[in-house]
């Protein structure tokens, strides 16, 4: 009896991601009625909701807690009052992208690689982003048609990784990304690829046939930075996509970000890299939270931050302990959380 073939590789979609996008939910109190929630309408901010719409995926709302006002993912997307602070410290530009863009959506902060703000379109809207008052409008590299980002990048030999972040690069169709990489492949000295993405955690359907044959046909070695704060953002449909990311060859990391009320406990962060770790992601930073305008509540002052981390080194083995830093604008690189101690005012 000849033995059956091996099931090919299933990538994670059930439909068209696109579908997926559109049907995100935008209105905050539709995503609080969905979960039994709706008495919290009365802390909703109208104001950060104007300046910084809700976006988040249905797929992502499932993996809430039903009735739960503390649900760690909740807490992520839904615009409250807190956000309405002025606190001191608290600005539009919390990591100097301003001082470092050099044209055409590239950011160059770093020696040896550049940074494409590829588009600013993201899944979902993340209350915390350093970038949710970036001029995306006047700043794009795919707006631009990729032409001066690239010009920029073949210009300088010294860059030999490109980033691709946004928004979120993989919020872009398949063939927009291809113009890209094929213009790119023609720089000799450009040798690795580096995508920052939270849509295969948040719309894992944009893993789909399309985008693994674009990843697969590259000819550098690609490293995929996702981005989770918690364990319970992952779930099957995550796995499925994680798996299929991996079987191009891609090095899978994941970043987070240390958020009050969401991850801000030894347990949680120990799950949530032991289960990026079960599907194949192995840590790589964990970032003390970007100062940006609306996100105060969301701070662990550093020496409770340094606490939670030794707590995280004494369980877990070193390869999935990330490393816990912050960004200083100017500065060459990510700070050790420990050598940044004293070099930004707390907040007041």
């Amino acid at each position: 009896m000849i033995p059956a073939a091996p099931a090919p590789l299933q990538h994670p979609a059930p439909r068209r991601w696109q579908a997926a996008w559109r049907e995100a939910v935008r209105d905050p109190r539709e995503l609080l009625a969905m979960l039994g929630l709706g008495a919290l309408a009365g802390r909703l901010s109208e104001a950060a909701a104007r300046q910084f719409p809700l976006r988040v995926p249905r797929g992502f709302i499932a993996r809430m807690r039903h009735g739960d006002p503390a649900d760690p993912l909740l807490r992520q997307v839904l615009p409250v009052l807190e956000e309405d602070r002025i606190v001191p410290g608290f600005g539009l530009d919390a990591v100097g992208d301003g001082a470092a863009r050099r044209g055409g959506g590239l950011i160059h902060k770093y020696r040896g690689r550049a940074l494409l703000v590829a588009t600013g379109s993201c899944a979902v809207h993340c209350r915390y982003c350093f970038r949710r008052h970036y001029p995306y409008a006047d700043d794009s590299a795919a707006a631009a048609g990729w032409q001066e980002a690239v010009a920029l990048v073949a210009a300088d030999p010294s860059l030999h990784e490109v980033i691709l972040s946004g928004g979120d690069p993989l919020s872009l169709a398949d063939h927009k990304l291809a113009e890209l990489t094929e213009a790119l492949r023609g720089i000799p000295h450009v040798r690795r690829l580096r995508l920052h993405t939270r849509l295969p955690i948040v719309l894992p359907e944009r893993v789909d046939a399309g985008l693994l044959a674009w990843l697969h046909g590259l000819p550098w070695p690609v490293t995929i930075v996702v981005h989770a704060n918690h364990a319970n953002e992952f779930d099957p449909a995550v796995d499925a996509a994680m798996a299929a990311l991996r079987a191009t060859g891609a090095s899978l990391l994941n970043q987070a970000v240390l958020l009050r009320g969401v991850n801000d406990s030894v347990d949680a962060l120990a799950d949530l890299c032991e289960r990026g770790h079960a599907a194949g992601v192995l840590p790589y930073y964990l970032h003390q939270l970007d100062r940006v305008a609306g996100a105060a509540h969301f701070e662990v002052p550093d020496g409770e931050a340094l606490a939670l981390h030794a707590g995280l080194a004494s369980r877990l083995p070193g390869y999935l302990v990330p490393r816990l830093v912050r960004e200083i604008a100017g500065e060459p690189g990510k700070t050790p959380l420990q050598a940044a101690i004293g070099r930004i005012a707390p907040a007041e």
